[in-house]
């Protein structure tokens, strides 16, 4: 279990520290050198590293290819970043991947939290939350790509500026890839994502607005 007083030291203050802990124990790790990696749907077997030096030789082996989890949130590697040279060992430091992973899952959370009508009650929040975590893991909510999404207070002033949307190393807005994925261009075909199906809960039984 991750130390609560890092939790409170590093998490993102935009999320309630009991949002923090219980996304960590769902869709995290205890160890700051985590690595998981995913060919599609198949899990890659890596072998565990002893040191953060040891886990940036293993994500920077795997980001251009597959996708790539690390640390304690299990933060996707490939976010931003244009070449594998540009990761930096802020991905394997245990505050600093907090840091970064639960700013990402706020905005995820708020964005699957607005898809509902932002509700209220213990039921409803607890759903929002379900898909949150589903849409953290997969990088895909109701069809769109998550991680590149803007947070919906950010929407209308992206848009008004004409900013294009966040990259993952190597890919474009129009690849239905997951976001983490690191992939460089090429001329491929996308492959079909089970995961990126939408996901749609009547909450009118429990009040959801």
């Amino acid at each position: 279990m991750v130390d609560a007083a890092l939790i409170k030291e590093c998490a993102d203050p935009a999320l309630k520290l009991a949002i923090v802990e219980k996304f960590v124990a769902a869709a995290g790790s205890d160890d700051p050198l985590a690595i998981t990696v995913r060919a599609g749907n198949r899990m890659v077997l890596v072998p565990k590293p002893e040191t953060p030096e040891t886990a940036m030789k293993l994500i920077r082996d795997n980001i251009g290819r597959n996708i790539v989890r690390v640390g304690i949130t299990q933060y996707p590697a490939g976010l931003g970043v244009l070449e594998a040279g540009a990761l930096k060992s802020d991905l394997v430091d245990a505050c600093a991947n907090l840091r970064m992973g639960t700013a990402l899952f706020a905005k995820v959370y708020r964005i699957v939290r607005k898809w509902y009508g932002n509700p209220t009650g213990k039921q409803a929040e607890s759903q929002v939350f379900e898909d949150a975590i589903l849409a953290w893991q997969s990088g895909y909510f109701d069809g769109e790509a998550m991680f590149r999404a803007p947070s919906p207070e950010e929407k209308k002033a992206d848009t008004a500026a004409g900013n294009a949307p966040e990259e993952v190393l190597g890919e474009t807005t129009d690849k239905p890839e997951a976001d983490d994925r690191g992939e460089p261009a090429t001329n491929k075909e996308p492959v079909d994502d089970p995961n990126k199906a939408g996901i749609r809960v009547d909450l009118s039984p429990i009040g959801a607005g």
